[in-house]
């Protein structure tokens, strides 16, 4: 699963990066290096409004899906993560599989290995500042005529040398895959749902501190390559 994550570029950054519009206004958050579930994140979406042109743009959303039908907001910190392998078919993700996908960017991600009487959080990341595109979905969630906007990360088995730290990753789209993945005409993703090896193998498996197993710590010594017991 993909449970912590490091977000830190800001709005501008992304949308270069991403070649899309800042859509955040003062909503964007700042950044972040241990994003947990339920905290407002960043993603690209494509959208093509009324009469208008087809438009990608940073959107801001709340970590952990709703879906439209749900009774309250409870259960989002349950739904951070969606599985390739059945989000065609779960009734949760299904519609937002087919029509509302978006890219999460990511500086790099966190897992924890099992060891020796503790768990050692290791940090997954390109390590030369390219953000990774985690594939996601989203939702709109409604009270009152206010809605929530929300969403998850969609994940599959490990790959590589991620397996030794953990079984499952996040589903990393390459370059070439973000268009047809956000292309909300485009109704059948079911051939975007294999992860790239490319993107696996250019990873750097980082072993960090466990300060990062409080939500409370959050700064950029997070990140930092720190020495094995």
């Amino acid at each position: 699963m993909c449970g912590r994550y490091a977000s830190t570029k800001d709005p501008a950054l992304l949308a270069a990066e991403f070649d899309a519009v800042d859509g955040t206004g003062d909503e964007a958050p700042g950044a972040d290096y241990n994003v947990a579930p339920t905290k407002h994140v960043m993603a690209v979406v494509e959208r093509k409004p009324e009469d208008e042109e087809l438009e990608r743009s940073i959107r801001v959303m709340r970590w952990g899906l709703v879906p439209h039908w749900a009774k309250d907001l409870s259960g989002a910190a349950k739904m951070i993560n969606a599985r390739a392998e059945t989000v065609l078919t779960k009734p949760a993700y299904k519609q937002s599989a087919i029509k509302r996908r978006c890219i999460i960017p990511a500086a790099g991600w966190y897992e924890w290995q099992p060891a020796e009487g503790r768990k050692q959080p290791y940090f997954m990341t390109l390590g030369d500042d390219t953000s990774l595109a985690m594939a996601g979905l989203w939702s709109v969630w409604w009270k009152d005529d206010v809605p929530t906007v929300t969403c998850a990360v969609l994940t599959t088995e490990s790959m590589g040398a991620l397996t030794e730290v953990h079984n499952r990753m996040p589903l990393l789209l390459p370059q070439d895959r973000w268009s047809a993945w956000l292309d909300p005409t485009s109704l059948d993703p079911s051939e975007l749902l294999t992860p790239d090896l490319s993107i696996v193998e250019a990873l750097e498996l980082r072993p960090v501190s466990t300060d990062v197993n409080s939500v409370k710590n959050n700064n950029a010594s997070l990140i930092e390559r720190a020495e094995l017991p």
